[in-house]
């Protein structure tokens, strides 16, 4: 072999060594930027953390000291002017002289109360019903019975409201809720019973559902959100669409707009929707919205891990934004103060120049591949930021719409928290019933009512509507 030759043969071996260090190392960086990412930097939840990393939050250390603020409206027991039983301690004999008090004079009361539980007990109702023959017919007429008394031993509405409300509202396993029952009242429940009550409540419940579909139709601004859960085994999705006052809840074997189409809120609404960005959101002709938590987190993956200053620059411009809007919204203003905002804008379109200087476009890939080609994730990041400035911004532009979709997130954690106590549902519609009663609890206690009586009232066949 000459010379030349062997030349040639070196160069296409370290060409093709170099190519394949280049590919190695882009492989290296991707799988240490999916270690990296958390719950504080990312959209995966806290569950998934790893146990060797401390937990992070994008929350700053305050300056305030911890416990009460100033001004604090501190929480205390109140005194009530007519207690359910009184207790008279008799002074008999001085504290100082032992001399008799017996005989003595009253000279003031000190009046201390204690709130206590009573002993828990059944109260049994027992209906007679009267049967008497007519003399001159000869039938026999039974008394008439309330409609809700239909066996000659049944449990009483009160007794349903509990076992739904310990289900359903604070997510208690059954064999847990039969022990409750057990214990506190010496009433044996079975399962079938349980299951039957949030049957009869769920059913009771369709036309406030409705109802809620409809003004969620209607407002303003709505947060949606979705998650994960099972039924039998099976894998469903539940989707939230909710207000500061309404929750609705609607499950669906689908995660994308067929689901969402299906449910049928999405489709008429014409609001604000403020979402996460997903895809199947931005289909619909409502006005978008996009949270900026996720933004805050995915900034701070680039900065930690490809030690990038614009991502800082931007977080910090974003919270200043938010605290803006925050001080117009507290001065009652109705719109931020437009030269502000633009300045605000500018600066926001400055640093996303900034964040594509620092991360060009990468080369065409020597092989040509189907597909979309895959991106860094700072430039992925940019681009949404970029394209989607309206939407991003959007909380700057209207002082109704709020920094993140935080709404949504807390309305729908409690199916996680349902699915981690009590496991995946067991029946062919425990995740259609859970979701209807559900998303009736969220809405009734985020305009402060008190959901016992509301939940005995649906159990009865009269449930209470909320305000719209």
């Amino acid at each position: 072999m000459d010379k030349d030759q062997e030349i040639k043969e070196l160069k296409t071996a370290l060409q093709e060594a170099l190519t394949t260090i280049a590919q190695l190392n882009q492989q290296v960086q991707e799988l240490q930027a999916r270690l990296a990412k958390d719950s504080h930097n990312s959209h995966l939840p806290p569950s998934s953390d790893r146990f060797a990393r401390q937990p992070k939050s994008l929350r700053k250390k305050s300056a305030k000291p911890s416990g009460g603020q100033a001004g604090h409206q501190g929480h205390h027991l109140m005194r009530v002017q007519t207690p359910d039983e009184v207790i008279m301690q008799a002074a008999t004999t001085c504290a100082a002289c032992q001399h008799d008090l017996i005989d003595q004079p009253l000279d003031h009361l000190i009046r201390r109360q204690v709130f206590d539980l009573p002993a828990p007990r059944l109260i049994v109702t027992e209906y007679q019903l009267e049967c008497k023959r007519c003399p001159r017919c000869h039938a026999m007429t039974q008394a008439p019975c309330p409609e809700r008394i239909s066996a000659p031993v049944q449990y009483g509405s009160a007794i349903q409201a509990l076992g739904v409300y310990l289900s359903q509202v604070q997510l208690l396993p059954d064999t847990r809720i039969a022990e409750i029952f057990a214990d506190l009242l010496r009433l044996p429940i079975s399962t079938g019973s349980l299951h039957r009550w949030i049957t009869q409540c769920a059913h009771q419940l369709v036309p406030v559902e409705e109802a809620i579909k409809v003004a969620l139709q209607h407002a303003k601004v709505g947060h949606q959100d979705e998650t994960g859960l099972y039924q039998q085994g099976q894998r469903l999705w539940m989707h939230v669409f909710s207000t500061d006052t309404l929750t609705h809840y609607g499950v669906h074997a689908k995660r994308g707009r067929e689901a969402m189409d299906a449910i049928g809120i999405a489709p008429a609404f014409l609001g604000i929707s403020v979402h996460d960005g997903w895809e199947s959101y931005q289909g619909y002709p409502c006005t978008h919205a996009l949270c900026n938590v996720h933004h805050l987190r995915e900034l701070t993956l680039v900065e930690e891990t490809y030690r990038q200053d614009w991502a800082c620059q931007m977080k910090t411009l974003l919270r200043e934004m938010k605290r803006c809007c925050d001080q117009a919204r507290a001065d009652q203003l109705p719109d931020l103060d437009a030269t502000l905002r633009q300045e605000l804008v500018s600066r926001y379109e400055a640093l996303i120049q900034r964040g594509y200087t620092a991360n060009p476009p990468d080369p065409p890939p020597a092989v040509v591949q189907r597909g979309r080609p895959k991106q860094h994730p700072a430039r992925c990041l940019l681009n949404r930021l970029h394209q989607h400035q309206e939407q991003v911004l959007a909380f700057l532009h209207h002082l109704h719409v709020p920094f993140d979709n935080s709404q949504a997130e807390r309305d729908i954690r409690m199916v996680k928290v349902q699915q981690k106590v009590s496991g995946c549902f067991r029946g062919d519609l425990g995740a259609e019933f859970f979701c209807r009663i559900r998303g009736y609890v969220s809405t009734m206690r985020k305009q402060g009512h008190t959901l016992l009586p509301l939940l005995e009232g649906a159990l009865v066949g009269y449930p209470v509507f909320p305000q719209f």
